[in-house]
């Protein structure tokens, strides 16, 4: 079982129907890490915030894309708020902390105090991506699992249950790969995270596992290793 672990998930995994929250997807999310939690693991989230805006689509509408991209980074602060309000409704000891400083709504990002808070067993919410703009946050998850020193990246993906050879969405053949390196993933053009944020996985020598968040109990399955999912590492 993994000690210490970065849950990556995506804004849009948060909504439900149009909405940019669902209460029950929150309520799920929070019962799952509760299980994690009282097993002893470490646990930091990386959320993005694509239930709100994304910096590309605000540049598609005629704003400067760095402009757009921090209220992109603003919209995943929100999301790290209502992730933290589902957590300490099932009392799990919380931590929202950004990139972008926001004194009166969550604690500066820095590294040391986030390692504390994980020792300690509170679950660390990091928000407002890297704190610059044309970076995403699959790079923020590579980035701050390279610091804190996590032992995996678990990808939790809104119905989708690994990485295929094709978009399974297009292509009814595509075939499941339950196993790849990061130089696999580079040379097959596989569009799991962007190339930088997999360059930084590969050189930090953290390992990645993508699975689907929609089948209850998976990321209690991914942290014991036993999910039906990828696994990306460094080497096979």
């Amino acid at each position: 079982m993994y000690k210490r672990i970065l849950l990556k998930l995506s804004g849009e995994a948060l909504s439900k129907n149009g909405n940019a929250f669902d209460a029950s997807v929150l309520d799920n999310l929070a019962k799952e890490i509760k299980e994690i939690h009282q097993l002893g693991v470490e646990i930091a989230i990386v959320v993005g915030g694509g239930n709100f805006i994304r910096g590309k689509m605000a540049e598609s509408i005629g704003i400067d894309r760095v402009q757009g991209d921090y209220m992109g980074m603003l919209a995943t602060v929100i999301n790290a708020l209502a992730v933290q309000g589902a957590l300490e409704r099932v009392e799990i000891p919380t931590r929202v902390m950004t990139a972008v400083n926001m004194a009166q709504v969550a604690e500066p990002y820095i590294v040391r105090r986030a390692k504390r808070h994980l020792e300690k067993g509170r679950v660390v919410v990091f928000g407002a991506g890297t704190g610059s703009p044309y970076f995403s946050t699959d790079t923020t998850a590579a980035l701050r699992a390279s610091e804190i020193k996590a032992d995996v990246i678990l990808m939790a993906k809104n119905g989708v249950d690994g990485v295929y050879d094709s978009d399974p969405k297009l292509n009814p053949n595509a075939k499941k790969i339950d196993q790849l390196t990061y130089l696999d993933l580079i040379n097959r053009q596989l569009l799991v995270m962007d190339h930088t944020a997999t360059t930084m996985c590969m050189d930090n020598n953290v390992d990645l596992v993508v699975f689907n968040m929609n089948e209850p109990g998976n990321i209690l399955k991914a942290v014991k290793q036993e999910v039906n999912g990828t696994i990306i590492s460094k080497e096979k």
